[in-house]
């Protein structure tokens, strides 16, 4: 099942997203899921294995277990990275192994101070903060992605964190309208303005941590988890369906694309296995009211800073 992008071309409304796997792993997950039937991939330069997934496509190209033009790979700009934009696309292709990337997207509406294209290091000052960068405005960054789709390099660009107000703001001075905007949504942070003021301007939405932060990542992102709401437990049981699928099947119907991120190859069929059931329009209903506002992606956690104040 795909969406159809405002350029016209399509994206796979279920994909992987690869962070964060390493080494071994990324292969034995990769493997098994283009096997599953995946054909959407979101990476980042930030998650630092970008080398290891294009190790791992590669080896599913030449294998013949599916071609380039099947996959729809997603990477993404580092914050540090937004003065050298292009360079920073070439070199996400090249660990990639790829001739071009279906999307790219500028991670955070954030640009810090420059560490070198390529790199590892931290974003973070010497007392642990992120060393914001107020040099670069967000449209410069834009400009320079719409450059690369005029060199060939990627077939969309996007934005990924935005808010209703960064997203507006892009729409006015884009010459190449964001073709996604990349945000955390799930039942408990629903975020219903931003989903529709995209959708409405014509921005696909992607839902990172569609299954909310618990998931994804307890150490990082707390214990409270929406999988544990009892409205979507009697919901997934009345569909003898998991809690996860049901939350996954509840995030394509509003028309969101979604990118569960799994460590373990038997979550792979189970986060794919949402297309032979449908929620009623009562039941999408139902599932507004436990929406709590709670979002569980804080940078303020791993960044000394609230990026969202």
């Amino acid at each position: 099942m795909e969406i159809t992008l405002n350029n016209g071309l399509r994206m796979p409304i279920v994909g992987l997203g690869v962070w964060p796997m390493e080494g071994k792993l990324i292969r034995e997950l990769i493997i098994q899921a283009i096997n599953l039937g995946y054909r959407h991939f979101d990476c980042a330069a930030e998650y630092k294995n970008e080398a290891e997934v294009g190790e791992v496509l590669q080896e599913a190209f030449q294998s013949s277990l599916v071609k380039r033009e099947d996959l729809f790979i997603t990477t993404k700009l580092r914050n540090s990275d937004h003065g050298h934009v292009v360079e920073a696309c070439k070199d996400s292709l090249k660990k990639l192994q790829l001739e071009y990337l279906d999307l790219y997207l500028v991670h955070f509406p954030v640009a810090t101070k420059d560490t070198g294209v390529g790199t590892t290091a931290s974003d973070l000052d010497e007392v642990g903060v992120l060393n914001i960068d107020t040099t670069i405005p967000l449209e410069t960054t834009w400009h320079a992605m719409e450059d690369l789709v005029s060199m060939g390099l990627v077939r969309s660009i996007g934005i990924s964190n935005y808010d209703i107000f960064l997203t507006r703001d892009c729409l006015a001075y884009s010459k190449v309208k964001p073709a996604v905007n990349q945000i955390e949504t799930h039942p408990y942070f629903q975020r219903e303005s931003l989903v529709m003021f995209c959708q409405k301007h014509g921005i696909s939405v992607t839902a990172h941590t569609p299954l909310g932060g618990a998931a994804a990542n307890s150490e990082w992102f707390g214990s409270q988890s929406c999988l544990d709401a009892p409205v979507l437990k009697g919901l997934a049981g009345k569909y003898g369906k998991t809690v996860a699928q049901l939350v996954l099947r509840w995030g394509f119907q509003r028309n969101t694309v979604v990118i569960p991120k799994s460590s373990k190859i038997e979550r792979l069929e189970e986060n794919f296995g949402v297309f032979d059931f449908e929620l009623t329009k009562g039941e999408m209903d139902l599932i507004k009211k436990v929406d709590r506002s709670s979002r569980t992606d804080q940078p303020a956690k791993f960044w000394g800073i609230d990026l969202y104040a």
